[in-house]
């Protein structure tokens, strides 16, 4: 299973939903917090804690449960994406 850390006004994010889409990958999205232009507020305290689980307070954040890999940046997560399932 796929689960991706984001917000929805994330640019950073919408490139790693857009991959997501293209490849046509299903996965599970969690809002934890906003994007940092928009004062990163936390919404979802739950989901936070996960988020800064990986080390970092970071948007976009992919698990991948099945490779159990977890990683942080848009670009490394599309880099991934298209290499485990391109």
């Amino acid at each position: 299973m796929l689960e991706l850390y984001q917000s929805e006004g994330c640019p950073y994010s919408g490139k790693v939903r857009q991959k997501l889409s293209e490849l046509g990958v299903s996965y599970v999205a969690h809002n934890p917090r906003l994007p940092g232009d928009v004062g990163g507020d936390v919404t979802n305290d739950a989901t936070h804690d996960e988020l800064t689980a990986g080390g970092e307070d970071q948007i976009p954040y992919l698990v991948d449960t099945e490779h159990e890999v977890a990683m942080y940046g848009s670009d490394d997560i599309v880099d991934y994406l298209d290499e485990q399932y391109a």
